[in-house]
């Protein structure tokens, strides 16, 4: 595989972290180039950790990172020449015009004036926000600066993009805006490292992804190759008339309102599904969500903060 990104072993402890307790354990990862790359988890699992030190924000404890082939930690400076980042809490210039913000980050970035002026009305135009270009930042909605942020790193020119939470705060028109920005870049055979907690956003957009809780690397692959990996890649809906105690005979049963559902093996799934139909039962069946994936694998809601948030949490106050 020609890596973009490639980590060996990578730990991080916060200073003053309670003992024990690191943001990243032992992490090793491929993101392939030219790729979408999603990585999944809960808050505090260790996405952002992961996504500053590869972007050279944040020093890491030990093991090794490169990007583009560059060591993350002795050639910071060329890495950067390379990445451009949307952090999970930064923002634009409010003092700037939304087109001056953009406009003002690719001229930073070395893009001549006019492929400067191009790029940034391209995004504009693409993200829905050519309405705003003349209005201050400082005047805008929470949403519209995280697009505005995107629009910035979309725009630019830069091999490996890094977007930290990038639809956060969006509604839904909005984060389907981003979607297809991300696509259109990724048809430029650039890499795009994305974290998200929206698992929608992960299967919609990533060519692979890996699942990350408390620091761990759980799982990774395609979607398809995830789901093959769990004890139950197939869910099917049923409802009455079974007994649930004969549909645990083909998987494991959560009761629903109005009937059952059924995780299953894709054989056992099948079987289910035309026993329904004989007996006149309305059902549905299909691959396991990431959601479901999620939830078998590291055992509970990715809405739920993990106990490893407390090593993040340290990184504000020490890092």
């Amino acid at each position: 595989m020609d890596s973009a990104i490639h980590a060996e072993h990578l730990r991080k402890v916060y200073p003053h972290a309670p003992p024990g307790v690191a943001a990243l354990e032992d992490l090793t990862l491929d993101v392939p180039k030219g790729r979408i790359y999603g990585l999944i988890g809960r808050n505090g699992a260790g996405k952002t950790t992961f996504v500053r030190i590869a972007a050279t924000q944040l020093e890491y404890t030990s093991g090794t990172i490169e990007v583009l082939g560059l060591d993350v930690g002795r050639e910071a400076r060329r890495v950067r020449a390379s990445i451009a980042c949307i952090p999970q809490e930064s923002r634009p210039l409010y003092f700037l015009n939304v087109d001056e913000v953009v406009y003002l980050y690719l001229k930073m970035r070395g893009l001549d004036p006019r492929d400067a002026r191009r790029r940034t009305n391209d995004a504009l135009a693409e993200l829905s926000l050519t309405e705003y270009a003349k209005r201050s930042v400082q005047r805008l909605s929470g949403g519209l600066r995280r697009r505005v942020l995107c629009a910035m790193v979309l725009a630019s020119d830069a091999d490996v993009l890094f977007l930290d939470e990038p639809t956060t705060g969006l509604d839904p028109l909005a984060r389907r805006e981003v979607w297809e920005a991300i696509r259109r870049t990724s048809r430029e055979h650039r890499t795009l490292l994305l974290t998200t907690h929206y698992l929608d956003e992960a299967e919609a957009l990533s060519a692979r992804l890996a699942l990350v809780e408390e620091g761990r690397l759980m799982l990774e692959g395609t979607p398809a190759d995830l789901r093959a990996r769990v004890r139950y890649p197939y869910r099917v809906t049923v409802q009455a008339p079974f007994p649930e105690e004969e549909l645990r005979s083909y998987g494991r049963v959560s009761r629903i309102e109005g009937g059952y559902l059924v995780f299953a093996r894709e054989q056992d799934a099948r079987e289910l599904a035309r026993l329904a139909l004989e007996r006149g039962a309305r059902l549905s069946m299909g691959p396991v969500s990431l959601e479901d994936i999620f939830l078998e694998v590291v055992g509970r809601s990715i809405e739920e903060d993990t106990a490893n948030s407390r090593a993040e949490e340290a990184e504000s106050e020490y890092a």
